[in-house]
């Protein structure tokens, strides 16, 4: 095969390739094939961001007429105004799709996750579906950010009201919510942010959820306390207004510092695995700052979760939100959820199972479905990572080892990618125009997609196996897996054991399809199956040849947690991390990849943020850094009950969707309201306790 840059990728030659001329070099590296058009895509309403939300004091303030007869006139809670803080978030009636709504109702969920406890901050799961989204608010917002145009977007104000840069930009002052509460009335400060840094970001024995690490905010980065609602970060660089993206959801939601600091291990006599663990699914009324509190857990049952009454969020009219009283979540499976929400047994669902297309997609079209179904942009991407690190990372054998420094040979990588027939492994999911080919990098849905930048090395099976060859690897005992050359790992055959999420269905079809194609290609991959906590335990600690994993957001929005996109520090990639002691081992183009990203954090000139990411694109998929597998969009489905549900809100950008349709303004209207609440007129009670007040 040509060398890469012999051959070029010059945009005219790329695009001149004809499909028979793809026959006959399908091993020289294209461009990806245009996509099918699909024509049930949503349309998203781009609006100002500044037309979303402020903070002020309103003249008068309201809540259910229940809460106020039960709990304020009884003594039990002190009156809404005096729950709310000084100047409360208030959402703009003119960017609610159907204006002021009404209280009342629940949104019933389903999902197939299952909670490991309450502690977010020190890795717990909350079962996903929203759980933890619905309980935790951060520094800043980005999911209402779809709808905002691409020159316009900045992180939006939450939990930090307002910040100020200095002169030099390397110092960044944060004004935190003055007066907010805790859901048991205690005060929010900037104590419980400095617990959350110090205590859980910065101690390297304590891993949040979502991966934060000190290196998510940049090398070098220090938060300090000011007063109790000021905090300063300060920055190497200068003006790195990239990283108040890392501030929203998943990687800044401190956790109350009243209740977790008594457990901290550097507060008490317990391990990291009891702090851990000190809050398990059945302590109930965790205090949160979010909208919902949990208040009933069912194992294999249910989760249910109430209105927090100290929640610090309003309307124009000053209505504290949330408007639902309650969230379930039916403890099931994923693909049930997609069943239940079409059936109108359940409410909501991010339709991103597509074995479930076609049926959901017919029986929305019924009359008197009670639900609506709308597809976003092709953004759920697949892709196969390999484990890069060679110096230690996850404690390898001698299999292992050997089966990372294949990964890190390109010709190696290259075979693989050729061997993959991605059009088999979408039509091995759902047939139609649904899926298209994902070679790597970014997903084709994101406004940092550039076709012409992308390599794309077409299936070509003998390609491939020339490929294998060339790395080193022959059959030598012919029975059809070539073997690992004479004195490494004994010469046996070589065996990639490849980590998947059993919890989806899509996942497992996928990594079957995988092993089935690299079967023909001679390499033998033997599935390592987990569920989500113990899959998450798997690749954060290095224990994997190969995994299958569906695209993050660096590779979706590429403004959120686009340290992740490289090994910028010891802990920042999903798949390539240093080792206890020690550096991450890059290899010559993570090296360009890793100066890219730093320079485009420090950039804030959008035109050359864009030409930086092309670049990326470009060295990423020439070097197979991942091996995409497919991709598709996916579909919101909401009972039609529902209003404040935003046009073209798709399931997965800066957020789930979940957050981007901004939950706790989500209403029924009177007449359409249902008697679904499991605690009508409760409200949480105190930490630890049973149950509701």
């Amino acid at each position: 095969m040509r060398n890469l840059r012999s051959i070029g990728i010059a945009a005219g030659l790329a695009l001149s390739v004809s499909v028979p001329a793809l026959n006959a070099f399908a091993s020289e590296p294209t461009v990806p094939p245009v996509p099918a058009t699909f024509p049930a895509e949503g349309k998203i309403k781009y609006v100002a961001r500044d037309s979303i939300l402020e903070f002020k004091a309103l003249p008068e303030y309201h809540e259910p007429d229940w809460v106020t007869e039960k709990y304020v006139k009884t003594g039990k809670l002190p009156p809404v105004k005096d729950r709310l803080p000084k100047e409360p978030l208030v959402f703009k009636t003119a960017n609610m799709p159907n204006g002021i709504g009404v209280y009342g109702d629940t949104m019933r969920h389903v999902i197939g996750g299952r909670p490991e406890g309450w502690n977010y901050g020190a890795g717990q799961t909350q079962g996903w579906g929203g759980i933890d989204i619905g309980l935790s608010e951060c520094l800043t917002r980005t999911a209402p950010l779809f709808q905002v145009e691409a020159k316009d977007t900045e992180p939006l104000p939450n939990l930090a009201k307002s910040w100020d840069w200095s002169k030099d930009g390397h110092k960044l002052t944060m004004h935190l919510i003055e007066g907010a509460k805790w859901s048991d009335g205690v005060a929010f400060n900037a104590d419980d942010v400095m617990f959350y840094w110090d205590d859980e970001v910065v101690d390297p024995n304590v891993s949040p959820l979502n991966g934060a690490t000190p290196e998510t905010f940049g090398v070098g980065t220090t938060l300090k306390k000011i007063d109790d609602y000021t905090v300063e970060w300060t920055f190497k660089d200068a003006f790195p207004k990239q990283y108040l993206y890392a501030m929203a959801y998943g990687t800044f939601c401190p956790g109350p510092a009243h209740i977790l600091k008594p457990q901290h291990p550097k507060y008490s006599k317990n391990t990291y695995d009891q702090f851990k663990n000190a809050f398990p699914p059945e302590y109930m009324n965790m205090p949160v700052m979010g909208a919902w509190v949990p208040v009933e857990y069912r194992p294999d049952d249910i989760i249910v979760m109430r209105r927090n009454p100290y929640y610090w969020k309003v309307d124009e009219k000053g209505n504290q939100l949330p408007y639902l009283n309650e969230l379930q979540y039916k403890l099931s499976t994923w693909a049930d959820r997609d069943v239940q929400a079409v059936a109108g047994s359940g409410d909501f669902s991010n339709l991103e199972q597509p074995e479930n297309f076609v049926a959901s997609l017919k029986r929305a079209a019924e009359a008197n479905a009670p639900a609506r179904l709308a597809f976003g942009p092709r953004l759920i991407g697949y892709n196969l990572r390999m484990n890069f690190s060679a110096n230690g990372w996850g404690n390898p054998d001698e299999r292992s080892q050997a089966v990372r420094e294949l990964n890190r040979n390109e010709d190696f990588r290259k075979a693989v990618t050729m061997a993959l027939d991605r059009k088999a492994l979408g039509d091995s999911l759902v047939k139609g125009p649904f899926t298209a080919i994902y070679p790597g990098g970014f997903s084709s849905g994101t406004s940092f997609y550039d076709r012409k930048s992308t390599v794309y090395y077409p299936f070509d099976l003998a390609g491939a196996k020339a490929e294998l060859a060339k790395a080193g690897l022959k059959d030598t005992d012919g029975d059809g897996f070539v073997n690992f050359p004479a004195g490494t790992a004994g010469g046996k055959n070589v065996e990639i054991v490849m980590l998947v999420n059993n919890d989806y269905g899509t996942d497992k079809s996928l990594a079957e399809g995988v092993v089935a194609q690299m079967e023909k290609l001679g390499l033998r991959v033997v599935l390592n199956g987990l569920n989500g906590t113990q899959r998450d335990a798997s690749q954060y600690s290095g224990r994997f040849d190969w995994l299958i994993r569906r695209n993050d957001q660096e590779l979706t929005s590429v403004v959120q947690n686009t340290e992740q996109l490289a090994p910028v520090g010891p802990k920042t990639s999903w798949n390539h991390r240093a080792p206890e002691s020690g550096e991450v081992d890059l290899m010559p183009f993570e090296k360009d990849l890793v100066d890219i990203v730093n320079k485009f954090v420090a950039s804030e000139d959008n035109d050359k943020r864009a030409s930086l990411m092309k670049e990326f694109q470009k060295i990423s998929t020439e070097h197979v850094y991942n091996v995409g597998l497919t991709e598709y969009p996916g579909a919101l489905i909401v009972n039609k009950r529902f209003s404040n549900i935003p046009q073209g809100t798709p399931i997965f950008m800066f957020n789930w969707a979940e957050d981007s349709i901004v939950r706790e303004r989500v209403f029924v209207a009177a007449d359409k309201q249902a008697k679904y609440e499991l605690f009508p007129q409760e409200l949480p009670g105190k930490p630890g306790d049973k149950g509701p007040m």
